[in-house]
């Protein structure tokens, strides 16, 4: 790991599982912000770096760490996150920030009385050309929006149980990074008016989803997710305005403006600058001392599982 300077703030990641090793890890690793301290995990641990079987003996024995990061599943994360705000340790969530929208909101009630930081990160509002296209559709009159949101999860998630429990999202653990852009770029807030949810026969989640959406001006949009994608993967969103169409492709990597291919600067013209992008913000928060929990993707989410009809398919083998 890079050499940390003095005033790096020391912080622990609780969970090493695939994200915290393809993306939490490396983005702390070259940044001279963070010194990684401590790691938490009953399976593996990460070389160099002390760990610990359970958050709680983390806190008693490192007073020096400040920052937790929870990369666990939704499910046990209010627990972990309200032990780590009670001991005076800021803490980032990753996406989505909780398992339902109350114990968020209880969280970030927690972390304002306590005077500490706590980041509800949504990496893939960190893409790219997210900031470009807010900035070009502020101030314009949105007509229609899409959303085109579809990849293999046999590709993304193998073998990974967790998401098709209660609690894991199903489809909505992808389509939520769509909906944290859209709630990003749109210059005016969105709601679920109707929804399809397709759920395999044995699991708890939705594989697919399709949402009716409507902006607070009337506009109308949609949004597909679909967890059966062969071949190419898909992720895509189209905004109509009355000064033309914006076209976010990639994630959020690209946008096409008018037909015309916006560029974004070197450094930051592909995903792997997310999560880099994310600890930056969360260094900025704790040295502020500010706090940043939108919940505002996770609050469709939950509309669209409130107004949504179920319609039974074909069962899900991985």
């Amino acid at each position: 790991m890079n050499e940390h300077s003095q005033a790096a703030i020391r912080i622990a990641l609780v969970g090493i599982g695939e994200i915290s090793r393809s993306q939490h890890i490396p983005a702390i690793a070259q940044s001279t912000g963070w010194q990684l301290a401590a790691t938490v995990s009953r399976s593996t641990a990460v070389a160099g770096v002390d760990n610990f079987n359970t958050i709680e003996s983390l806190l008693d024995a490192r007073p020096d760490i400040a920052v937790v990061s929870l990369c666990v599943p939704p499910a046990p994360r209010f627990e972990m996150a309200r032990a780590a705000i009670s001991r005076g340790r800021h803490v980032m969530l990753e996406k989505p920030p909780g398992a339902t929208l109350s114990e968020c909101t209880i969280l970030r009630g927690l972390a304002a009385d306590a005077g500490i930081t706590l980041f509800a990160s949504w990496h893939s509002r960190a893409a790219a050309m997210v900031d470009e296209s807010r900035a070009w559709l502020a101030g314009k009159t949105v007509s229609s929006f899409a959303i085109t949101w579809k990849e293999d999860v046999r590709r993304w998630h193998p073998g990974q149980k967790w998401i098709w429990e209660p609690g894991g999202l199903g489809v909505f653990d992808p389509g939520i990074n769509a909906l944290s852009i859209l709630t990003r770029i749109l210059p005016e807030s969105v709601r679920v008016t109707d929804a399809l949810l397709e759920f395999p026969g044995n699991r708890q989640t939705p594989i697919a989803a399709s949402l009716q959406l409507a902006a607070a001006s009337g506009a109308r949009g949609v949004a597909i997710f679909d967890w059966r994608q062969q071949g190419e993967q898909i992720w895509e969103i189209t905004v109509d305005t009355d000064a033309g169409q914006l076209q976010l492709a990639e994630g959020g990597a690209t946008v096409t403006i008018n037909g015309e291919l916006q560029i974004a600067p070197r450094e930051t013209s592909t995903l792997a600058g997310e999560y880099p992008r994310l600890y930056q913000r969360m260094h900025q928060l704790v040295t502020s001392g500010a706090s940043e929990c939108d919940l505002s993707p996770l609050a469709l989410v939950a509309d669209a599982f409130m107004v949504g009809s179920r319609k039974p398919v074909t069962a899900f083998e991985f």
